[in-house]
């Protein structure tokens, strides 16, 4: 038996501020933002799948996402896009053959959300 599964637990996101990036998140998502900052610097968003984990001990410009490393959910594409450009969110495409679209968090970060 292999003593490493092949199942993801959690997904790092460098941050700058763990509080402000929670409060993002968590409002894009439509999570409380009750959950505990620990040792400081990491926050863990409970997701429908591996949680993501904000952690502003990695953060520095170098650790930025410049490609998106995964790729949040939605049963419709035009819906997530308005609800994106209604949070003032940044948005780095258009709406791509009709399945994704790209934005950045507060700090650069290069995210997708795909049906």
């Amino acid at each position: 038996m292999n003593p490493i599964s092949n199942k993801i637990n959690g997904i790092f996101i460098p941050v700058s501020d763990v509080e402000k990036a929670r409060d993002w998140y968590c409002d894009i998502l439509g999570l409380p933002t009750d959950g505990e900052i620990y040792f400081g610097h990491i926050y863990v968003l409970p997701m429908d799948g591996p949680d993501l984990v904000l952690d502003s001990k990695i953060y520095s410009s170098a650790s930025v996402y410049t490609a998106p490393a995964f790729q949040f959910h939605t049963t419709d594409i035009k819906q997530a896009y308005a609800y994106m450009q209604g949070k003032n969110v940044e948005l780095m495409t258009e709406i791509e053959n009709d399945h994704w679209f790209n934005f950045k968090d507060p700090d650069g970060n290069l995210l997708m959300v795909c049906n």
